[in-house]
């Protein structure tokens, strides 16, 4: 299979590489790139374990050839945190035990930062639809929800003081 020169913003940074023209962005992110955090669950799309935000879109990086990246704006797991300080988000997972295995979370995570991106304010009931496309086999959706209900709360008040989130 023929390799294509990818262009486009990863995490903030300009990132170029060579891919399988036929293959995943989910592949290509984790081989080509090196982003672990990017996990297969069914590999067609129905579980959200791949979920990224491509140009600010829940994304589901096992539907989407590598090429279809050239040119956009990138988010993964990776992205999240700010240096050595998690997300919010990330932060009230694991206060929560909203995780187990591990494999669906990154994918919870980007799906809520795209719901909190456009909603910080949002209601159990658009928490629950903005996840719907994420599955887990292990917690149980409770603490999930909890967890990004905490989370806004949380972005929220620190918005109010100043502090960065």
């Amino acid at each position: 299979m023929s390799r294509t020169h990818i262009n486009c913003t990863i995490n903030g940074d300009q990132t170029d590489f060579l891919s399988e023209s036929g293959g995943s962005l989910l592949n290509a992110l984790r081989d080509d790139v090196g982003l672990m955090g990017v996990k297969e669950g069914c590999g067609t799309g129905d579980c959200g374990a791949c979920s990224v935000l491509m140009d600010d879109r829940v994304t589901c990086a096992c539907l989407i050839f590598a090429p279809e990246a050239e040119g956009r704006t990138i988010v993964t797991i990776e992205g999240l945190a700010n240096a050595d300080e998690l997300h919010p988000l990330q932060q009230c997972f694991l206060e929560g035990a909203a995780l187990q295995c591990g494999i669906c979370t990154p994918g919870f995570l980007m799906a809520a930062k795209a719901l909190l991106d456009k909603n910080p304010h949002p209601t159990e009931t658009e928490v629950r639809y903005a996840l719907a496309g994420n599955l887990c086999r292990c917690t149980g959706y409770d603490k999930i929800i909890r967890a990004v209900l905490d989370a806004a709360e949380g972005m929220r008040a620190s918005a109010q003081t100043g502090d960065a989130a």
